[in-house]
């Protein structure tokens, strides 16, 4: 009994000790919970804005706007190491002259890209239109419209997905697809690809290089996408165009996308950079190759 007693004060002076050498707030234990709790709400929120961007356009990644190139890429390399590594390839910008290429990306959609058109006509400019496949298909006249006016056509892919979660087998069947559609409608397999979300990976873009293409992303991102009014898209691109930039807007969207500040802040735009000394040209023009393959 006396044994067991002493080895039992002997624990309690060792749990005083153990107590003393490594305290735990009790707040930090009571708060361990409700942070757990928080981690998750954030989590659960986070992948509802994901899916709700997603919904509004088809066009701009969440994880990426006009500076995505510092954005990391899924199979090692960054955008702007890519960038680094192909300049002759990946592009995001022209020479610096005083040029402009204003495209228009997820066309073509009857809700939105017919009144892009009309504007670009009335002012006289050419732009560069990325093509989804499947919406080519779907509205095959829009498509007709854009070369029979004198734009510049570019691969966007079949369905929209992001390029680094494809096999690559998947992925030469998403440019291939819409390049042979794009080829039925407007005469030619174009040489431009624009990767959704401005992602790609430096096995896709190996790839691509191989097989004579062109990767165009952009340095002006005008967040159209976003739903914004007339001033917040014709303040986003004027605020940072300049010599050879390439722009980037919406001709099309997913469900309940609205793109009416594109379409409304356009001719201002137009006017204002035309003021500034600026023309307008395709990319094709801007970085002086054919539009074809």
């Amino acid at each position: 009994m006396y044994d067991q007693r002493r080895v039992q004060k002997l624990l309690v002076v060792l749990g005083s000790i153990i107590v003393l050498l490594f305290p735990t707030s009790s707040a930090e234990v009571a708060s361990a919970p409700a942070q757990s709790q928080k981690s998750s709400l954030d989590q659960i929120k986070s992948t509802q804005t994901t899916d709700e961007d997603k919904a509004i356009s088809a066009g701009t990644s969440t994880t990426n706007n006009s500076t995505s190139s510092n954005n990391k890429n899924t199979k090692g390399l960054s955008l702007s190491q890519l960038l680094h590594k192909y300049p002759e390839t990946f592009k995001t910008s022209g020479p610096r002259n005083k040029v402009i290429a204003l495209t228009f990306d997820d066309v073509p959609d009857p809700r939105f890209t017919p009144q892009l058109l009309d504007v670009l006509k009335k002012y006289h400019v050419k732009a560069t239109f990325f093509v989804v496949g499947s919406r080519a298909e779907k509205h095959p006249a829009l498509v007709k419209r854009m070369i029979r006016e004198g734009h510049a056509i570019g691969n966007h892919s079949y369905d929209h997905p992001q390029f680094v979660k494809l096999k690559m087998h998947d992925f030469r069947s998403q440019i291939i697809e819409t390049e042979n559609i794009i080829q039925t409608l407007a005469g030619y397999k174009p040489r431009l690809i624009r990767p959704p979300y401005g992602d790609i990976s430096e096995q896709q873009l190996r790839w691509a290089k191989n097989h004579g293409y062109k990767l165009v992303n952009w340095n002006v991102d005008s967040l159209d996408w976003k739903g914004l009014s007339k001033t917040q898209v014709r303040n986003n691109i004027l605020a940072n165009a300049g010599k050879g930039a390439i722009i980037l807007q919406h001709g099309g969207g997913g469900p309940g996308s609205d793109l009416r500040g594109t379409i409304q802040a356009l001719p201002e735009v137009i006017t204002i950079m035309r003021k500034r000394g600026y023309s307008f040209v395709t990319v094709p023009q801007l970085l002086q190759v054919s539009k074809n393959k």
